[in-house]
């Protein structure tokens, strides 16, 4: 037995649990081991009052060291007092051995004379029967394996000896070893401090041996060892020290060339590392990484002072480490996260039950009504009417127009693209063959999806078949959603789409990043899409954060923050450019074609049927299909919904019930405002916002508290009775979408065939090669005036649309330029008109028919403006088109000029931030398998009862 052991206890109060606590039955532990420490010195670092009057009580040497003072340079401070020592314990003030500790570490130590130090079994400190480490060893990666860490003791690991390493805490240490070893490397930062000090020894010829018989309690609070993962800034921490000691022995162990070569790469392998965090949803270690490989990066010379130390105690091969090292399998198996999906009396989602429980065949059904309700649209290569307009023929042009700089509309307008853009280029994209068409296919295919979207959504609400099934069929029967399609709004209709899915993973995104991410890009398309929906959709995200902080004590919020940061990068060069020219509401506008179409008036009548779901004046399409007929029944068809609605807060799932009618009362409010405000103008009129975006928000909210209604308000006994309530809710809802679903049919639909181009064919087959063809149209107005506007390209698209041009109030120079050239172009009297106007890159002239329909005033202003062109030298009429009157410009024009120095640069700028964001969120959403067991071990159901929002 060693003559002498030296025990060192290290203290540093900044736990969460009072050190001196801690400190008390450490040193009780000491005092009352069978075979005594001969020797005891306790490094205090920082001042603390309780741990000053307990060191004070102790018979030790004490030392007093900075707040800041790691385990390794403690154990550096004291090691000038080991002098006489044959052994050196080492402690922490949460390490307390068992009494025979000692003994049995001693002992061990004295029959092997090759061995430089062995190591206790670590236990927790509440709970003796959990190990917390008894051995470590490491991956040919480098990555630090536990051979044993948090398995319950039942001596399975007892005949284990040899090993790598260990964790540092309670290891006793030859002196002779410690000395010559040069004790623990500080530039490991707390964390494998054993297995590196291990990994020495073996290389000088020792060996590291465990002591199973030694148990030593330890808390993870201490200054020794990694902290507990028990804050977000202790796992930072953690995560921090890991990553510097991993990269340190990288470094330290390499060849000369190869450490040299990953010294190089460091900071590249940082951001490889980004990206697979992201994917591995931990966004949370991005911050550690950087830094630790930044710290490592910098500190050349504590990797240079370990290998030279290792280079002057090495006695054995690298490769007599290999047997100790873990395998593959055995890396995988400690490591991998997986785990069984069954914890002893854990939680397992049931299955979904898509194909089993009715979902396919409700889409499939749907996709039947859709098929026959809209067979003409299949035949249609580009769908035109109402909002509706091509797409760009190429994918380049498509995201083009989804990035700031020059816009497609007007005479040289600089600027940021819609949001919509990108949503309507992700679109094009998926039909790059033939853009146009993939709204073609949307129209088909938008009730089935809406039905499958319905119905994923009731899948958070209730876990009946036939209740997702009502779900999924009254939010594809929606009124709002089939009347965009028969009327042409494709935002509208985008959105509708969106929102359930929006609501899936919105629900549950305080849980995993996986949601959170998923939400985020479901949030910012739907934002993209429908505007006006943001202030509403804003605080009930600001509404989900309150509740996450008070009644899950802020877990999650981070993932909440995250939930709006992809919007905001899409939308935030709109917003600035809106608020700079102080027209923020014009941020409210909807995108794409500006059509005033049919909608209900701003008056008490209007906002009624607003409140029953209808935002057309015609109550859905049943005016026009009775005629002459009584139609005041009509909204009460929606009044089952609603009274089911109403009573979900009455229900035992109360708080779910109270939380979606906010959600409802949100969406009405929204369409309600909506209707009394215009920020978008066509030609000379004001268009008021489409309140369709906001009643389908309120449908979701009502559709879910009235689904709550059913699952929850009825006993499992009276299931005839919710059977015939959810019927009666589908078939009033389908008796009010039959003018609706009968619209293209009895020929009342505003679809139709096309456009191609919105311009003549003539300048559309010019404009399809060369995107910066320009033509000026000119529209005369009802009031005889004429309104002038600059096209490029051979159409307008709905990409290209902007509403920093259709919301402005005030002429800006380019306008007042357009309305001068107009202007001189129907004056007889005006010289050189011509040339200028093919100086800006403007090759055709389309006298368009007038609008909003044909007047004197406007007849009058078409034949003066027709007169004044014919007569035009430089202007040569090809004639007469659907699209009106056409002339071409003789004289040679000129490029359309190119744009200011700098522009592409803050292009990029913006467009790289924009979908590094974009990108951030897509790796966030991806489901992994570590993400799918988790989200298994959680309900599918959100909020059964309030307790569980917890």
């Amino acid at each position: 037995m060693p003559a002498r052991v030296h025990a060192l206890v290290v203290v540093r109060p900044d736990g969460r649990t009072p050190a001196a606590f801690h400190l008390k039955r450490t040193l009780a532990a000491l005092a009352a081991q069978t075979r005594a420490a001969d020797a005891l010195t306790i490094v205090v670092c920082g001042e603390h009052p309780g741990v000053a009057e307990v060191v004070a009580a102790a018979e030790a040497d004490v030392i007093e060291a900075a707040a800041t003072t790691s385990y390794a340079a403690a154990t550096a401070l004291a090691s000038s007092r080991l002098e006489g020592a044959d052994a050196v314990w080492l402690l922490a003030q949460d390490t307390a051995p068992e009494p025979e500790a000692l003994t049995h570490l001693a002992g061990a130590l004295e029959r092997a004379p090759s061995v430089a130090f062995v190591a206790p079994k670590l236990v927790r400190w509440d709970d003796r029967s959990v190990i917390v480490s008894l051995g470590v060893t490491m991956a040919r990666s480098g990555r630090t394996v536990g051979l044993a860490d948090g398995e319950f003791d039942q001596g399975q690991h007892d005949g284990r000896d040899d090993v790598l390493g260990a964790d540092v805490r309670g290891i006793l240490v030859r002196a002779d070893a410690w000395e010559r070893l040069g004790g623990i490397d500080a530039a490991l930062a707390g964390a494998d401090e054993g297995l590196d000090l291990g990994v020495r020894a073996r290389l000088a010829g020792a060996r590291v041996v465990l002591v199973p018989p030694a148990l030593v309690a330890t808390a993870d609070d201490g200054v020794a060892g990694l902290p507990s993962p028990l804050t977000p800034a202790r796992r930072r921490r953690a995560a921090y020290a890991r990553r510097v000691a991993r990269l340190h022995r990288h470094l330290a162990y390499a060849p000369p060339v190869l450490a040299v070569a990953f010294w190089l790469v460091l900071l590249p392998l940082a951001a490889v590392r980004t990206v697979l965090h992201l994917l591995r949803k931990q966004p949370g270690l991005i911050v550690p990484d950087w830094m630790a490989s930044v710290v490592v990066f910098a500190r050349v010379l504590p990797v240079l002072r370990a290998r030279a130390g290792i280079a002057r105690t090495r006695r054995a091969a690298w490769s007599q480490l290999a047997a100790l090292r873990a395998t593959r399998a055995q890396e995988r198996e400690r490591t991998d996260d997986a785990g069984d999906d069954d914890v002893a009396g854990g939680y397992r989602r049931p299955e979904l039950r898509f194909f089993t429980g009715g979902g396919a065949w409700l889409v499939l059904a749907a996709l039947v009504v859709s098929v026959v309700a809209f067979s003409a649209v299949l035949a249609w290569p580009v769908l035109g009417g109402g909002a509706l307009a091509p797409l760009r023929e190429g994918v380049g042009q498509l995201w083009a127009d989804a990035a700031w700089g020059r816009r497609a509309l007007g005479l040289d307008t600089l600027g940021p693209a819609d949001p919509f853009a990108a949503v309507v280029a992700v679109l094009g994209s998926l039909a790059w063959w033939d853009p146009s068409r993939a709204l073609s296919i949307l129209w088909v295919l938008a009730m089935p999806l809406a039905a499958l979207g319905g119905w994923v959504a009731a899948t958070r609400v209730t876990d009946r078949p036939f209740l997702r099934i009502v779900g999924g069929a009254l939010w594809a029967l929606a009124p709002a959603f089939l009347v965009a399609l028969v009327d042409g709004r494709p935002t509208a209709v985008i959105a509708h789409l969106l929102l359930p899915w929006l609501l899936y993973a919105g629900s549950v995104a305080h849980r995993s990043w996986a949601a959170a991410g998923a939400a985020s890009l479901l949030l910012a398309a739907t934002a993209a899409s429908a505007p006006s929906l943001v202030p509403a959709l804003v605080v009930l995200w600001a509404g989900a954060i309150v509740l996450a902080v008070a009644v899950r004590a802020g877990r999650g919020v981070t993932r909440l923050l995250w939930i709006v940061v992809p919007g905001a990068a899409l939308a935030a060069p709109l917003v600035w450019w809106a608020v700079a020219g102080a027209d923020p509401w014009g941020l409210l506008a909807d995108p794409g074609m500006v059509w005033a179409g049919p909608q209900v008036s701003a008056d008490a009548v209007g906002r009624s049927l607003l409140v029953a779901g209808i935002p057309t004046p015609d109550v859905a399409g049943w005016q026009t299909l009775l005629a002459d007929g009584p139609t005041w029944w009509v909204p009460l068809l929606a009044a089952p919904l609603a009274l089911l609605a109403l009573l979900a807060p009455l229900t035992q799932r109360w708080a779910a019930g109270i939380t979606l009618l906010a959600v409802a009362a949100a969406g009405v409010a929204t369409a309600v405002a909506a209707v009394g405000v215009s920020v978008a103008y066509t030609q000379s009129q004001a268009v008021a916002l489409w309140p369709g975006a906001g009643l389908s928000l309120a449908w979701l909210g009502a559709l879910g508290a009235a689904l709550v209604a059913l699952d929850a308000g009825l006993a499992p006994r009276l299931a005839l009775a919710r059977a015939g309530a959810g019927a009666l809710v589908v078939l009033a809802v389908a008796v009010l979408a039959v003018p609706s679903l009968t619209a293209m049919s009895r020929g009342t639909a505003v679809l139709t065939d096309g456009p191609a181009s919105t311009l003549p064919a003539y300048v559309a087959a010019e404009g399809r090669s060369d995107p910066d063809l320009g033509t000026i149209v000119l529209t005369p107005q009802s009031d005889g005036g004429v309104s002038a506007h600059v096209i490029w390209g051979g159409s307008e698209t709905i990409g290209a649309q902007a509403t920093i041009m259709s919301t402005r109030t005030s002429a800006t120079p380019e306008d007042e330029e357009v309305a001068a050239l107009a202007a001189d172009l129907m004056t007889p009297a005006a010289e050189d008109v011509v040339s200028q106007v093919a100086g800006h890159g403007i090759a055709f002239v389309l006298l368009a028919p007038a609008w909003p329909a044909e007047s004197d005033a406007a007849g009058t202003a078409a034949l003066t403006a027709r007169n004044a062109l014919d007569q035009r030298d430089g202007l040569d009429a090809v004639g007469d088109t659907d699209k009106g009157a056409l002339w071409r410009i003789t004289e040679p024009v000129a490029q359309r000029p190119r744009v200011p120095a700098g522009t592409d640069r803050l292009a990029e700028l913006i467009a790289a931030a924009q979908l590094g964001a974009v990108a951030i969120a897509v790796l966030l959403a991806i489901p992994t398998a570590a993400s799918r067991r988790a989200a298994r071990r959680s309900p599918r159901i959100v909020g059964p009862h309030w307790r569980e929002w917890r």
